[in-house]
Formats: C-alpha cells, structure tokens, sequence
C-alpha cells in the first residue's frame, strides 16, 4: 500500500455503506482494507460487493491487521464507547459518528485516550463542511448582523413520521436513539461552531408515536425516546436562541437557521425533503433592506458531488482528518467537540426531568483541553 494512503476499516454497514464505505473509496488518500459486521455472512457479503479484502466480526480481529491504520465507527451510538475504546487503546486513528457516545463522561474518557495515544480523532459533524453552512459562518464572521438580538433554529423531519416504521435502537433511551441523538448532536455543535458556548438552557421532549412493532417478535413495544424536542438557551454572550426539532412532522422548511442583530439579518435554509445536506441556500439584509439571497462563491462549492449530499460533505470531514494525521495533531472537529454535544444532550435530558432550566460548564471547567 502506498505509505500516503491511509489503510481504513470500516465498522457499522448501515450508514457506513451508504456514506462511510462509498466516500473512502472516492477519496484519493483512503483505502477500505475491512469491514466489520457481527454476522459473518453479512459481513462477507458486504466486502464481496466492495472489494474489500477482510471481513470481520470483532473490533479485535480488526484491530490485529497490519493493513489498518485508522477506524470509522457508525454503529448504533450505545456501541460507541466501547468499540472507540478498542480502537484508541490500540493506537489507531479514529472517525467517530455522531451521538458521540450515551454520556459525556463517556465522551471525555475517549477524548482524554485519543490525547494519550497521540492519535487524531474526529467526530463526522458534517455541517462545518457543507457550502451554504461554511458561507454562513462566514457572513456572521464579518459582522454582518452587528450584534446578534435572536437566533430561531428549525429543524423539521419526518423520517420517523410513519407509525408503522419498526421499532428498532433509535426507539430505546439505552440505545442512544431519538431526535435528540440524531439531530440535537448536530445542533448543539453548530451552535458552538456558529454562535459560540452555552450558559444555560431549558429542553422540553415528547413522544408523539409512543409504540412502534418490533420486527422480531410482532408485538408492539413502547417507544422512549423523544421525537420532538423544543429547546430555549441563552448563549455565554447573552443572546436568546430557540430551537425545534422533530422527526415526525411533514415540513416544507425542513431546516432553517435565522440569526437577527442590530445591523442586518441572516437565513440559512434548505426545503429539500430527500438531502439533508444539499439544497442550502443563504439570504441576506441589512437594516431597512429586503431580503435577498446570496450567491455562495465557487471557493466553496463541493469539487465532487454524489446524489447523496452526505458523501459530499463526509469527503470534507475524511480530508479534515488526513490533515490531522499528517500533522500528528488534534484537529477541529475532535472529540473535544463530541464531548460538548454530548454534554448538551445530557443536561437537555436533565432539563426535561427535572422541568427546570440547567445550567452550562464550560470545557475549560470539565477540564478538557
């Protein structure tokens, strides 16, 4: 193998066939040399179809080939922590989906291994890299709105929308599942990437779908993680932030970020249904203007494009991390950050519990560098 082509093992084939295995094989400095799945036949099938040369079905049958150089885990986030754990213990670079783990304790445990190890670790927050996003930061960068007087975050799904869509992990609190999981993970991240950190914050969290069938046994069985979540937080400099998420409504505006400020104001916005990650688009105006949109500039625009935005965006990420390797350091966005979303998804549970607001500590209090 050419020592510039990082030898990568894939874990999880469901998102990981969608976007992990199609996207290394597209970038020119990875290649798949395993997979793993728990059920060897599966595990065989999916290498077959991919041209992959190992197939496993233990994180340590994985660990012990000469060929890996680094791990991308998308299993369902209660495998997380421990198959990270291995991998990190073992001295091999990490890609980590989101939810980072099921606690934050968990996620600075993993943070705290890969600084040890002197290993780079990243965790797939694909927002920072898509265009619109990237254009967006940008104008807020630049003062754009002066001082920022409100931010509204939707975020409107409705791929759980069908009650007869099996039970499955994202049904179960355990398991890590729910739209908090899902998608507050990636909320609770751009908001820091965006807007900086978070002093304190109310969350309130429903069930509309209580039951779902469990494919296994045919009976229903009830659903305990949350579909909607409804969240108020007042920024570390102050200003106010409502968000909404749901994974059940059939929404024209599926994602939109607004930001309002004493000079101007900024939407970020997407009504594509299909992809999460193409279809955003930007719009601008200054005090007294109309709103118009902003073209996002050549600089920025994906280089390749898959019909699925998600490669797109997850090759970003891959470059983000080889980048990090050849630095031989941590690189933004790492388990630091995995470990303040989690952080945040923890306490907006807290919140719900206890139907009081919770306050925020910082990731210089939690001691994480």
């Amino acid at each position: 193998m050419n020592q510039n082509v990082l030898g990568v093992a894939v874990v999880g084939t469901g998102f990981g066939q969608k976007v992990h295995i199609p996207g290394f094989k597209a970038h020119p400095r990875t290649d798949v040399v395993a997979v793993y799945h728990r059920d060897i036949n599966k595990a065989k099938a999916i290498a077959n179809a991919n041209d992959i040369l190992h197939a496993c079905t233990t994180i340590a049958d994985i660990l012990k080939l000469p060929e890996v150089q680094a791990v991308s885990i998308s299993t369902p986030p209660f495998l997380h922590y421990e198959m990270a754990k291995e991998v990190l213990q073992a001295g091999k670079h990490l890609l980590l989906e989101k939810p980072t783990t099921l606690t934050a304790v968990e996620a600075k445990e993993l943070h705290k291994l890969a600084t040890a190890n002197g290993v780079t670790a990243v965790v797939d927050f694909e927002f920072r890299f898509v265009p619109g996003w990237q254009l967006f930061s940008e104008l807020l960068s630049s003062d754009y709105v002066g001082n920022k007087r409100l931010i509204k975050i939707d975020w409107l799904g409705s791929s759980r929308a069908d009650t007869s869509r099996p039970w499955n992990w994202y049904s179960s609190q355990d398991k890590g599942g729910g739209a908090l999981g899902s998608l507050g993970s990636h909320t609770f991240d751009y908001i820091y990437w965006l807007f900086g950190p978070v002093r304190r914050f109310s969350a309130y969290l429903t069930t509309v779908i209580p039951n779902r069938i469990d494919p296994s046994s045919g009976e229903i069985k009830p659903v305990d993680t949350d579909d909607n979540c409804l969240l108020s937080l007042e920024l570390a400099d102050g200003t106010p932030c409502q968000v909404t998420i749901s994974a059940v409504v059939h929404a024209p505006r599926t994602h939109w970020v607004e930001v309002y400020g004493d000079r101007g104001t900024l939407v970020l916005g997407s009504e594509n249904q299909k992809d999460y990650i193409h279809g955003f688009r930007v719009w601008g105006s200054q005090v007294g203007q109309p709103l118009a949109e902003i073209e996002i500039p050549n600089r920025l625009m994906f280089t390749q494009n898959f019909s699925d935005g998600r490669i797109s965006a997850f090759l970003r990420v891959v470059d983000q991390w080889l980048q990090g390797i050849d630095q031989k350091q941590s690189i933004v966005p790492s388990l630091r950050e995995g470990v303040y979303s989690q952080l945040l998804m923890d306490l907006a549970h807290q919140s719900h519990n206890t139907g009081s607001w919770v306050d925020v500590p910082s990731l210089e209090e939690l001691n994480i560098k």
